[in-house]
């Protein structure tokens, strides 16, 4: 990858290999952490590395000259690096930040800056449809006052009339956090859809979506793969978002329940069953580890159990709480093999053993792996 900004950016860790040498140490560093828990398969890589989040955040700064630019905090550090195109963001997304960046002088739209607390737009967040070629703008402001905002829109608009949805987000808080609370829809619906393993799902600002369409088709197709669905199951989703494994398990399931904590992706994840007409399927918002203590509890079994955590990998009370309600089989989908080699470690001890190992390259590029690892009930 020969990309300007590897040396300060700090994102691609492994940008200044080849493809092929990435894969052969992605595959190294899984063998190494997991060997203990059975044979790792070949690492599932990309055919074209380049180009595929569908998901771009940049954060918006102001030159010396007054100048609007966005680009990404360099590591470790609120030093904003100016970037024109990432190669491995979508295109399109990146072209919108620079006509949004280049608008704000005449709008008078002064980049905030963290410092002081003064100024208006913050970040601007960017989402994809890699099937439908929808496109969600969400402007993260700091004040719900937005002057001449539809005037902005329709600029905006003109250079880029592909745009489907715009957002503002409002931002008021001193935090690292990207998003606010509150939304207000300047156009379109405020969400786009896309089309995934045969699904549609509705992507909201703040839900949660894999960022690499091509290769989550393949990772969510091993993990369908991997639980050896006959119809006749019930399966739980834990850690569901907007409820995308369970509805694609639910073609070959008796019944799916989808646990989600996060209120927007709940929402979403009800549309989305009704969209694809899936009637085996049912959206509980709560903790998912609580929730199957009460199942457990309740004498309530369960088949099959996904379970796709966030980076820092899941918890002794969820762990726990699978084991009591004993599914046959797990199906984890990890984005941190060293969490998930400590997660193994706990799952393995309540009498479950791993069947398959196999890493998905989701972020070329990067350092990050992902894994599908399928255990069994001993």
């Amino acid at each position: 990858m020969n990309c300007p900004y590897i040396k300060k950016c700090g994102g691609c860790q492994l940008g200044h290999l080849p493809y092929d040498k990435q894969l052969k140490k992605k595959q190294e560093s899984v063998t190494q952490l997991l060997k203990g828990f059975g044979k790792v398969d070949p690492i599932i890589g990309m055919k074209d590395p380049y180009y595929y989040r569908n998901k771009v955040h940049h954060v918006v700064c102001n030159d010396k000259k007054g100048n609007g630019f966005t680009g990404i905090y360099e590591e470790k550090t609120h030093h904003v690096i100016r970037v024109d195109e990432c190669l491995i963001e979508n295109k399109k997304a990146d072209e919108i930040c620079m006509t949004i960046a280049s608008l704000m002088k005449s709008f008078k739209m002064k980049a905030y800056n963290e410092d002081t607390g003064y100024g208006f737009l913050r970040h601007i967040l960017i989402r994809t449809g890699h099937v439908t070629g929808q496109i969600l703008v969400v402007l993260v402001v700091a004040s719900p006052v937005f002057p001449s905002k539809n005037n902005f829109v329709k600029a905006l608009r003109k250079v880029h009339p592909e745009i489907t949805s715009i957002v503002a987000n409002i931002n008021n808080r001193g935090t690292s956090m990207v998003l606010g609370e509150k939304e207000q829809v300047l156009y379109g619906k405020g969400y786009i859809e896309d089309v995934l393993c045969g699904k549609t799902f509705r992507i909201s600002p703040k839900s949660f979506y894999q960022v690499n369409s091509v290769q989550t088709e393949i990772l969510y197709g091993k993990a369908i793969e991997f639980a050896a669905l006959t119809g006749k199951e019930t399966v739980i989703d834990a850690y569901s978002g907007i409820g995308t494994i369970g509805m694609v398990a639910s073609d070959q399931a008796k019944e799916v329940l989808s646990i989600e904590l996060n209120p927007d992706a709940v929402k979403d994840a009800y549309a989305n069953a009704k969209n694809n007409k899936i009637k085996n399927i049912k959206f509980v918002k709560a903790d998912a580890g609580e929730y199957m203590v009460k199942m457990a509890a309740q004498k309530q079994k369960a088949d099959v159990v996904f379970m796709d955590p966030p980076r820092a990998g899941s918890d002794k009370k969820f762990i726990d709480s699978v084991a009591k309600l004993a599914p046959k089989k797990i199906v984890y989908i990890s984005c941190n093999p060293e969490t998930l080699k400590r997660d193994l470690g706990m799952i393995t001890a309540k009498g479950y053993k791993v069947q398959k190992i196999q890493p998905v390259d989701m972020f070329p590029g990067t350092g990050h792996c992902e894994v599908v690892t399928s255990l069994v009930r001993k």
